[in-house]
């Protein structure tokens, strides 16, 4: 039982991780219709501002907070360099885009960094452990927790009380019709991927916390989690997104530690096997096939 509990800790942990993931990508969906699969890149950028952050010698505070704002002005550029141009084009056309952007950003930091994974030694508090009723309970899990927390109180309260909250919900619902109304379609998707990269830049903290490693390529997999996790809640629901990714997260930890060795390195594999046999039952997701964020 004490195993059990102890996996059921780690479940939540890398859930709240997959959740805040899953929501940057949900919320730009729902309004544009985009489904960026250059989102797990921005957890890259994080990575690798708090590799520089931490060679000049500053802070982990300042580490933290270099690497959250890096991934907020890399999606706000992803926006206007790149997803701008082609926003009137076809679904397809912005997938391959997003797909170009992610190969870009992976061989950038390949090429002029280094292909090498890169190691980001944590303070101590982080990693520091504590028994509770038998379970080893980490720093880490109690502040992605909090992290997570605030975050989806701070997006709630964003969503319902402020007025660049309200035209995002409006512009979810029919964006030609806010723009009828005279609100900028440029600030409303603007904020939207500043929000998308907020997110992803507090799940890049949270993963780096975790892992303590960087590499040119850690995004791709996280990306496509953060997908995954969309489709299992339905695609354009925002707390849909949060199950999925804490069901996904449940899931993972689940097939890590009960999986023989022998198959261990097929976790991925097993994974979106479970996903594929899921998505014959709910075919739109556990929350339907939405297109609007629903608060």
């Amino acid at each position: 039982m004490d195993s059990v509990a102890q996996q059921i800790l780690n479940g939540l942990t890398l859930g709240s991780t997959y959740a805040l993931l899953a929501l940057g990508l949900a919320i730009v969906f729902s309004i544009i219709g985009l489904v960026n699969f250059a989102h797990g890149e921005l957890i890259t950028i994080c990575a690798y501002t708090m590799l520089a952050m931490r060679y000049l010698g500053l802070p982990w505070v300042a580490w933290a907070i270099s690497g959250v704002v890096a991934a907020v002005a890399a999606a706000l550029v992803m926006e206007r360099l790149a997803f701008r141009p082609v926003r009137h084009a076809s679904p397809v056309t912005m997938m391959l885009t997003s797909f170009g952007v992610s190969v870009l950003i992976a061989a950038a930091f390949e090429i002029f960094v280094s292909p090498r994974p890169r190691a980001v030694p944590q303070p101590d508090w982080i990693t520091t452990a504590f028994n509770v009723l038998g379970l080893q309970v980490r720093v880490e899990h109690i502040f992605t927790f909090g992290v997570t927390a605030v975050a989806l109180v701070g997006l709630l309260v964003l969503l319902r009380r402020t007025v660049i909250g309200a035209a995002m919900r409006a512009a979810a619902e029919d964006f030609d019709a806010v723009r009828l109304m005279g609100i900028r379609a440029n600030a409303v998707i603007a904020s939207a991927f500043a929000l998308s990269g907020l997110l992803a830049g507090l799940a890049g903290l949270l993963i780096l916390s975790r892992r303590g490693v960087v590499n040119p390529h850690m995004g791709l997999f996280l990306g496509l989690n953060a997908f995954v996790a969309n489709v299992i809640g339905g695609m354009g629901n925002l707390w849909g997104a949060v199950a999925g990714g804490f069901i996904l997260g449940f899931a993972e930890v689940a097939l890590r530690a009960w999986l023989p060795s022998s198959l261990s390195g097929l976790t991925q594999g097993f994974l979106f096997l479970m996903v594929a046999v899921f998505l014959l039952i709910w075919p739109h997701g556990l929350f339907g096939q939405k297109t609007a964020v629903r608060v």
